[in-house]
């Protein structure tokens, strides 16, 4: 529907911790290094 390959979705709140979000946006940026 969005014309694109693949899409990724990730949600954060008051529960996550910074530690959670930094590794969340270290490993996103390895899959796209990965697969862009």
């Amino acid at each position: 529907a969005l014309g694109v390959p693949s899409t990724n979705r990730a949600s954060f709140w008051i529960y996550n911790t910074m530690g959670e979000a930094e590794s969340f946006v270290e490993y996103l940026s390895q899959v796209v290094e990965r697969f862009a």
